[in-house]
């Protein structure tokens, strides 16, 4: 089973600049979009079931799941309407395992939503920590965070910047270490590789970048996990998408 996972940054931006291309790929079993900012899924899909979480407020977030997998169950949101109200969670009940689609929020400039993101962050966490005493889950998504220094290109320029507070970092290694994996660093251990780029300054062409999407699996599942990566060719949004391959038995 193939996972891929996308900040499209715009739904209807991203289908006139190639999305629709990656899903007729035929190669992804599961997509997992974030900030679609839609209350409708444009045409285009052939082949996949649409699941989507819209934001109350227009325009802004939003999640969707595109699959080809019929899920057991479906459910929007963890659970809290203090969050929920933003569209930013899709959980895909499989045979094996959980799918969950995740966009956290950006703790802004001036880090005027750092307390925002971090109670959602402890939320999220007690939601995936449920679903892991049922079954093993798989988390995709934009944790608007890079964690350690080799997933940013520009460390010392960024500390205590949203996306890059000790606050942000230490919570995604506290979470790790609840016995989750980030499957790119199982197979990619050097830097240069990003999954965001700032659209000023030719930041892309440069390669002045962010590594803040990620494709984590529960410890249990380690050993299923075949291969993942960043497809940093792949534009239409500001964000490249990120891939799992999970071998089933």
């Amino acid at each position: 089973m193939k996972v891929l996972s996308w900040n499209v940054n715009g739904i209807r931006s991203a289908v006139n600049k190639g999305l629709v291309d990656v899903v007729n790929s035929g190669e992804n079993d599961i997509i997992m979009l974030q900030e679609v900012k839609s209350d409708s899924v444009p045409l285009g899909f052939e082949g996949y079931k649409a699941y989507l979480n819209a934001s109350k407020r227009k325009g802004y977030s939003g999640t969707l799941v595109l699959s080809r997998v019929e899920p057991i169950s479906v459910l929007y949101g963890i659970s809290d309407s203090k969050f929920d109200a933003e569209g930013r969670v899709i959980t895909f009940e499989l045979e094996r395992f959980y799918v969950v689609n995740s966009y956290f929020p950006n703790s802004q400039h001036g880090l005027t939503r750092l307390d925002y993101k971090l109670e959602f962050n402890a939320k999220f966490e007690e939601f995936a920590q449920r679903l892991r005493n049922r079954k093993p889950v798989i988390i995709g998504g934009d944790f608007n965070v890079a964690h350690q220094e080799i997933d940013i290109a520009r460390p010392k320029d960024n500390v205590n910047n949203a996306g890059f507070t000790k606050q942000e970092r230490d919570w995604m290694t506290h979470f790790l270490g609840l016995g989750y994996v980030d499957t790119f660093r199982m197979f990619i251990k050097d830097g240069g590789h990003y999954s965001w780029w700032s659209y000023r300054f030719n930041a892309r062409q440069k390669n002045i970048g962010w590594r803040i999407d990620y494709l984590i699996v529960s410890e249990e599942l380690r050993p299923m996990v075949k291969s993942a990566g960043i497809l940093e060719s792949v534009r239409g949004s500001d964000h490249a998408p990120v891939f799992l391959e999970i071998a089933l038995p």
